[in-house]
């Protein structure tokens, strides 16, 4: 493993599971001091101790809440380097005519909101660097530019933040920050979420061959290879790329498969 965000430091949020977790190990491998977020504190605590990390407890959606992590975060690193903005949910979403206003305020707090939150805190943070520097990824999804029927505020949510990506990114550019902001679009990546849905119906097989068949190149992602995306935007190798959307889907929006 290569040391290329060694002395920097990042803040994930949504940390604790799933690509959040695995992009926190994949930052620390790299060299980064990481903090990270989340709802989960005894996931947190023994991932914090795993990669020699930070845990805090923390919302996204909560606006109150953020300038204390911020703080806290620069009290302890002197700086603000990567920011991974990958909290999310789906949970309590349906279709347009089913979803409430109850759900679909809930997933716009923390997939929308929150994400605007931590670009906007990251930025700031980031402004005090010499020289303005830092790199925020957003995690959106494939399904940003293939919405789905029955999740209606997640792929609305998910559009957005994609949109919210680029309009970040030109503000950066304007101000003269060396500030880069991208979205990252990944398919169905095989988290143990996935694993334990699969797992829990009558025939795992047959449910894992439909989530692989999705994709052209016929399997899911891997934890590590979006970890692995979100660690080159965030290292300097990626230092003229910003305002972009990058699909890790294995084709699978790419165009139709045929029958």
């Amino acid at each position: 493993m290569s040391r290329r965000l060694e002395g920097k430091v990042a803040l994930v949020t949504g940390g604790t599971s799933g690509i959040g977790a695995g992009t926190v190990r994949r930052l620390a491998a790299e060299g980064a001091k990481v903090v990270f977020t989340g709802s989960r504190a005894e996931l947190g605590e023994a991932l914090a101790q795993e990669v020699g990390g930070r845990f805090a407890s923390h919302r996204v959606e909560g606006a109150a809440a953020w300038p204390g992590l911020i703080e806290s975060l620069l009290a302890e690193h002197g700086r603000l380097d990567i920011a991974f903005a990958n909290a999310g949910t789906e949970q309590g979403d349906a279709n347009i005519e089913d979803v409430t206003i109850e759900g679909w305020s809930k997933i716009v707090a923390i997939n929308q909101t929150g994400v605007m939150l931590t670009v906007q805190h990251a930025i700031r943070a980031m402004a005090r660097n010499q020289g303005a520097t830092g790199s925020i990824i957003i995690n959106s999804s494939m399904n940003a530019a293939r919405p789905l029927g029955n999740y209606v505020t997640y792929s609305t949510t998910k559009a957005a933040v994609v949109a919210l990506a680029k309009s970040a990114a030109v503000y950066c550019g304007q101000k003269r920050y060396r500030i880069r902001v991208n979205a990252i679009l990944p398919g169905v990546v095989e988290t143990d979420l996935i694993r334990a849905i699969m797992e829990s119906q009558p025939d795992p097989a047959a449910v894992r061959a439909i989530y692989e068949g999705m994709a052209p190149m016929n399997r899911m992602a891997q934890v590590e290879e979006v970890a692995g995306l979100v660690a080159y935007l965030a290292s300097d190798e990626a230092s003229f790329i910003s305002g972009a959307e990058l699909t890790i889907d294995g084709a699978t929006t790419a165009g139709m498969m045929g029958v």
